[in-house]
C-alpha cells in the first residue's frame, strides 16, 4: 500500500519557499505522493448563520498552478487532487490544465473529483449547482475522449465540442477517481472510475461500500480488483496508538494507498507538518 502526504493547505501559509520545503522534505522522507483539496472560494458567513463550511478566511492554493509548481521541485511524488470538485469547472479547461500538469511532472498527475457541497463556488463560477452529479458522469467520459482523440465532436446536456481537439495529449488516459461516500458516488466508482477516495475508519460500513462498488464494477463487465482504493488518515482524529491499526485495517479492506493528514494537530508552524510526516512514516510502513 502506498503512502502519500495531504497537503496542508488550511495552515501552510502562501510563501513559496515555505511550500517548496515541505515537498521537498515529504519526498525525502519517502512517501509515494501528494494529495491537496480544491476550493476556489470560500464564503464570508457574516450573513449567513449556521455556516459551517470554509471561509474567506480558509487559505485554499490552486490545485493546477500548485501542481505546476510541485512538478518543477519534485521527481518523483504522485500528485493527487482530492478532490476537485469537477462539475463548477469547465470540462474541456480542466482536459488541458490536467495534461499540462501530467506532461510537466513527467506522467504523475492522480485526478480525484468529487461534486462539492460549496453552492456559493458554484453560483459565483456561473454552474447549476443541482445538477452536479449528472455533469460530473458525463465530464468523465469527455475528458476521456478528449485524452484519446486528436478531434472529436461531443454533444452532451452540459457540454458541446466541434470538430475540436486539445495539443499536446497527454499520451496516456490520466487515472480518474471519486470521492465522497453516498451510493451514487459508490455505483459510479464501479461503473467508470479508477478509484474511491473514502474519508472514515476501516470498519463495516467501509466492506459494505467496497462490495457495492464491486458489484457495480462486475454489472458493468469490468475487473472489480482494479479499481483503487485511497483511504486518509486525519492524525488529528485518530490516536497515536491506533494509527497502525487503522492503516492496517484498511490494507486488509484492499486499499492500495492511504495518505496522512497533519491539519488540526495544532501545529505552530509550517515546517512542523513536514517535520511530523516524515516521523510518523515509519511507524506506519
Amino acid at each position: 500500500m502506498k503512502i502519500g502526504a495531504v497537503f496542508p493547505q488550511l495552515e501552510i501559509g502562501a510563501d513559496p519557499n515555505v511550500v517548496r520545503g515541505w515537498a521537498n522534505t515529504v519526498e525525502q522522507a519517502g512517501y509515494s505522493h501528494v494529495l491537496a483539496y480544491d476550493h476556489v472560494l470560500g464564503a464570508d458567513p457574516a450573513n449567513r448563520p449556521g455556516w459551517t463550511g470554509y471561509t474567506d478566511k480558509s487559505l485554499f492554493h490552486e490545485v493546477f498552478v500548485l501542481f505546476g509548481f510541485l512538478a518543477g521541485i519534485t521527481t518523483e511524488l504522485e500528485l493527487v487532487t482530492g478532490v476537485l470538485v469537477l462539475p463548477q469547472r469547465q470540462t474541456a479547461l480542466v482536459a488541458k490544465q490536467a495534461i499540462e500538469v501530467d506532461i510537466l511532472s513527467g506522467g504523475r498527475l492522480r485526478l480525484g473529483v468529487g461534486i462539492g457541497w460549496n453552492k456559493v463556488e458554484y453560483d459565483a463560477l456561473g454552474v447549476p449547482f443541482e445538477k452536479r452529479g449528472a455533469r460530473l458522469t458525463q465530464q468523465v467520459e469527455l475528458l476521456r475522449k478528449l485524452w484519446s482523440d486528436p478531434v472529436i465532436t461531443y454533444e452532451g446536456d452540459f457540454d458541446r465540442v466541434e470538430e475540436a481537439g486539445l495539443n499536446p495529449l497527454p499520451g496516456r488516459q490520466i487515472p480518474i477517481w471519486f470521492g465522497g461516500g453516498a451510493d451514487a458516488v459508490l455505483r459510479r466508482t464501479g461503473r467508470i472510475g479508477d478509484g474511491w477516495m473514502p474519508q472514515s475508519a476501516p470498519d463495516d460500513q467501509a466492506r459494505a461500500q467496497i462490495a457495492m462498488i464491486r458489484q457495480a464494477a462486475e454489472a458493468a463487465g469490468r475487473d472489480p480488483q482494479s479499481i483503487g482504493i485511497e483511504a486518509r488518515l486525519t492524525l488529528a482524529a485518530v490516536p497515536e496508538q491506533e494509527r497502525r491499526a487503522f492503516v492496517d485495517g484498511w490494507r486488509d479492506l484492499g486499499a492500495t494507498h492511504i495518505s496522512v493528514n497533519t491539519m488540526n494537530l495544532g501545529l505552530s508552524n509550517p515546517k512542523e507538518h513536514a517535520q511530523v510526516l516524515a516521523e510518523v512514516l515509519p511507524t506506519l510502513t
